[in-house]
């Protein structure tokens, strides 16, 4: 963050500031297949809603609770704008599922085993009494977040690029909550990966359970996607139960630029088990904050801010 490397292994890379924007979307004309003729891209990303609200939460949960154990002031700084940033995302991820509701797609069914997946089996205790000490507990949760932050830096630098969402004829309003998102995702990219260096222990137990983050999360969160985007496109009132998730359609998608392409995805995860790697290596931060000067919502935030400072 500095000129120099420190203690907590951060990579020596100019500070950027971190802190929420009080973005606000309007949905009313925004329609359920939001990419036009795409019902299959649309509910992939779609499933984004459904992970978002209660996953990000629970990230400001854990990190809260780690607070008291950073002694970096300027880590310190950077979690807190961390919290914020993820808290807007829950927010704003929150109104979409109204906005699904309203169009005759209720997400409940699926919501409530996501909620449970975070609240219960990721809560402050261990599950059915597993013997692990609060601290260890602790670690474990903050290599999860490192380990999820990866892949939603990989998918908000990859969401920024994504052209094809614009030839496709992509919903204004979304793209601009996707990209505002992913940019922030870019933007905070190494806060989780700092806390858990920081709080996490030294040497081989603490890369150990980096990786074990990392072998829980990446399967998961494939699990949670595909259930999720078939739940999406079973329930879709405009498909009417005609058209199921395959991966021949996810596929097509992938190859007009609609979804990101798998190997993308995949690796990120050989990137993250190197025992040198730093998530400021992921995406390009002047990309991210170019989109965040010029983003319709967070451009109104701004200036709702400095309204309100002149008044």
């Amino acid at each position: 963050m500095n000129g120099s490397a420190d203690p907590i292994g951060r990579h020596p890379i100019s500070r950027h500031p971190i802190s929420p924007r009080r973005v606000a979307f309007a949905w009313k004309t925004t329609p359920l297949h939001w990419i036009p003729g795409e019902p299959t891209a649309t509910h992939v990303i779609n499933v984004l809603h459904l992970l978002l609200p209660a996953g990000e939460r629970w990230f400001v949960r854990v990190l809260k609770e780690g607070l008291p154990l950073v002694t970096d002031p300027e880590l310190r700084s950077d979690v807190k704008g961390f919290m914020g940033q993820e808290a807007t995302h829950s927010v704003q991820h929150s109104y979409v599922l109204d906005h699904l509701a309203e169009q005759q797609l209720p997400t409940e069914a699926y919501t409530r085993h996501v909620d449970f997946l975070f609240e219960k089996l990721l809560g402050e205790a261990p599950p059915f009494g597993v013997p692990v000490t609060a601290r260890e507990w602790l670690r474990f949760r903050l290599a999860v977040v490192a380990a999820i932050e990866q892949f939603t830096a990989v998918l908000g630098d990859w969401v920024l690029r994504a052209d094809g969402l614009d030839r496709a004829g992509a919903d204004e309003i979304m793209l601009d909550l996707l990209r505002w998102h992913g940019a922030e995702e870019v933007e905070h990219r190494s806060v989780a990966f700092d806390m858990y260096q920081h709080c996490g222990g030294a040497g081989l137990p603490r890369y150990a359970r980096r990786v074990e983050g990392m072998v829980v999360v990446a399967p998961v969160l494939a699990w949670l996607w595909v259930w999720g985007a078939s739940y999406l496109m079973r329930n879709g009132p405009e498909l009417g139960g005609r058209l199921r998730y395959s991966l021949g359609a996810h596929n097509r998608a992938v190859a007009k630029g609609l979804l990101p392409p798998w190997r993308e995805l995949g690796m990120a995860i050989p990137r993250y088990f190197r025992r040198s790697y730093h998530p400021s290596q992921e995406g390009s931060l002047r990309r991210a904050v170019e989109y965040l000067a010029a983003s319709p919502a967070a451009r109104a935030a701004a200036g709702a801010v400095g309204r309100a400072a002149m008044s």
